[in-house]
């Protein structure tokens, strides 16, 4: 609950269907919503704004934007692949940096990004914790191998051979809360389509659901999706709002070098009046 919402500016935003409520918070304009409380009541669907999570966004120097990101149950997560596009848009339009490139620093390190070809980007940090053959976690049928990576938050990916017939809801909170991930885990469903190009869904940890699209399980599948030799250097994964997001991957020793790109609109602007 924040008592001295009312008034407050923000933006929704949505990043091929991920959405967030969105805040400039530069000069700590926004700081009194980030509690637990006020996440989760901005958050809820029918009674609140209605998003995935909330961003706060704030001009951090020259050319320096800050992101924080808070999952819809309130807990912060250090990366948001979507939210980031988002606050990569949302700064360049407010003037707070140019679309040729910054630094959006988050709590899992700092990221370059910029707007290309009309879309924004980042480039996210090196990926090093990757295990292209996770089956200590179950391989159940129907599913053909399962990976693992931590690019900025933890994935599981599970290859199967139909994106329509994953389960979601079921097999998604069974990996989740594996008890070998410690900190649990997004889970990814990836299937090759008959065009040869590839659809995925993921299990949201934090949402505890389904959602639209998942930035950095995007980056996490394409990685799993070329060590397994079936995508190369760079990756489109259709999202279930029927958008893309493109992943491009290089190598550099045992690290993977991420970038993303992909939808970051401004759906609406509003003013807060209450939260409950």
């Amino acid at each position: 609950m924040a008592a001295d919402a009312e008034g407050q500016r923000f933006y929704k935003m949505t990043g091929s269907g991920n959405d967030f409520v969105v805040f400039n918070s530069t000069g700590e304009a926004a700081t009194h919503l980030e509690t637990a409380d006020a996440i989760r009541s901005l958050s809820a669907r029918g009674t609140g704004v209605g998003a995935d999570g909330v961003v706060f966004v704030e001009k951090a120097g020259e050319a320096e934007i800050r992101m924080r990101y808070y999952n819809s149950d309130g807990s912060e997560a250090a990366l948001c692949g979507n939210a980031s596009l988002c606050s990569t848009r949302l700064a360049v339009q407010l003037g707070l940096a140019r679309a040729g490139g910054f630094t959006l620093h988050t709590a899992a390190g700092a990221l370059k990004a910029r707007i290309r070809d009309g879309l924004p980007e980042v480039d996210l940090e090196p990926v090093r914790e990757v295990r292209s053959d996770a089956s200590d976690l179950g391989v159940r049928p129907g599913e053909r191998r399962l990976a693992y990576a931590l690019v900025g938050v933890p994935h599981v990916v599970v290859e199967i051979p139909d994106i329509e017939s994953a389960d979601v809801a079921g097999r998604g909170p069974e990996l989740r809360h594996h008890p070998k991930l410690r900190d649990g885990a997004n889970v990814n469903f990836v299937a090759r389509r008959p065009d040869g190009s590839f659809a995925y869904r993921t299990y949201e940890r934090g949402v505890e659901d389904e959602t639209l699209a998942c930035g950095t399980g995007a980056v996490a599948t394409a990685i799993a999706l070329t060590d397994w030799g079936e995508s190369t250097s760079e990756t489109t994964l259709w999202t279930r709002s029927s958008l893309p997001l493109t992943v491009t991957l290089k190598r550099q020793g045992d690290a993977w070098l991420p970038s993303l790109r992909g939808e970051g609109r401004i759906v609406f602007e509003g003013v807060l009046r209450e939260l409950d």
